[in-house]
């Protein structure tokens, strides 16, 4: 046990519908952070946070109740996977044999779904992992049976959360598999560095270290066309810090951004962003050995979302920096880093939240 972490600390969330029992974990810190997480969908209820007055905040959307995550339509703090993002058609080849994943998704409104996301009907966010305390880390896991919405191989997957002194809410999975499989897991959390329940974005201030993004197709704008482009010139060039206020006015089809940025070879741990909010002081900078992260303002958020302490949640009062593989890497693979894992390989990937002041 490291005296640089906080020690987490376990209780009962309630139960499932079912009758299977939640545990929460709350960590808190030297430094007046406190996060919580729970073993459904391994999700992040909770962040709390000081701001540059001391005033401590929760900066993470959500819900109060076990009740609510047993629904979680967009999947707020959760895991998702086998596969996050989109998978377009719901189909994907792998070693000469074709899959057919559950439709659960479309671009347009009102629309049928006609591509697979986030894992699918019952994907990892509406999962009960087991999990544990080890030291000052929570360990949670999950095997996902062979042919799991579609997917081949039984999956085993360990997600695992640490809260540091300073400020780093480190986030790291591992999964193996019985059989080759595709596998992209990230974190789905919704930020607003005000406080969860303010209405909007305007007065964050993103900054996203990449050259290039995945470029979305024009009749359907939320699925990648396969083609990198340079974010020069375009809406997209977040290399210095924008304000989001002005840039979500700029986003593509007036629907905000729902789009992949990529931040280089995984493996090494690297800066994908820094989210500001100067009204507050607060920080949020991100870390990860992904090759790309998703940035979405949250266009999809179903309007009047009941959310945690009276909240109501409204499209665009919210922010998701997805660390992962970029989106429909199965459609796209000569072209994009393959998520593929094979019996005996091990997939390995981790991503660092970590919250603090502009510096003055």
């Amino acid at each position: 046990m490291s005296a640089s972490a906080a020690v987490p600390v376990q209780d009962s969330y309630g139960r499932l519908s079912d009758g299977r029992e939640v545990f929460r974990y709350t960590f808190r810190n030297s430094r007046n952070v406190t996060v919580r997480v729970i073993n459904y969908g391994c999700v992040i209820t909770d962040i709390l946070v000081p701001d540059k007055n001391g005033t401590i905040d929760d900066i993470s959307i959500g819900y109060d109740k076990i009740e609510d995550y047993e629904g979680n339509p967009r999947c707020f703090g959760s895991i998702c996977g086998r596969v996050v993002n989109v998978i377009s058609k719901g189909k994907f080849v792998l070693d000469d044999k074709e899959y057919t994943l559950p439709l659960t998704f479309s671009s347009l409104e009102n629309e049928a779904p006609k591509h697979a996301i986030h894992g699918g009907i019952q994907g990892f966010h509406l999962k009960l992992f087991s999990s544990w305390i080890e030291d000052d880390k929570v360990k949670m896991k999950y095997a996902s049976p062979d042919g799991e919405e579609g997917f081949p191989g039984e999956l085993t997957t360990i997600v695992t959360y640490q809260l540091t002194n300073q400020n780093e809410l480190i986030t790291e999975y591992s999964a193996t598999t019985t059989k080759p499989t595709i596998v992209n897991l990230t974190n789905h959390a919704y930020f607003n560095l005000q406080k969860h329940d303010y209405p909007n974005l305007d007065d964050h201030v993103l900054q996203i270290m990449a050259e290039q993004y995945t470029e979305n197709k024009d009749d359907d704008i939320f699925i990648p066309s396969g083609k990198l482009r340079d974010v020069t010139g375009t809406p997209f060039d977040f290399r210095k810090p924008v304000r989001m206020g002005d840039r979500l006015k700029e986003g593509p089809h007036g629907r905000g951004f729902f789009h992949n940025f990529c931040l280089g070879e995984s493996g090494p741990l690297k800066q994908a962003a820094i989210l500001d909010h100067p009204p507050t002081g607060r920080r949020l900078e991100v870390l990860t050995t992904e090759p790309g992260m998703h940035l979405y303002t949250g266009c999809n958020t179903i309007p009047h979302t009941r959310g945690k302490s009276g909240a109501v949640y409204e499209p665009f009062c919210s922010i998701c920096l997805e660390t992962q593989h970029y989106p429909d890497t199965p459609t796209h693979q000569e072209k994009f880093p393959s998520i593929v894992l094979r019996p005996g390989e091990h997939f390995y990937s981790k991503t660092v939240f970590k919250f603090g002041l502009i510096p003055q």
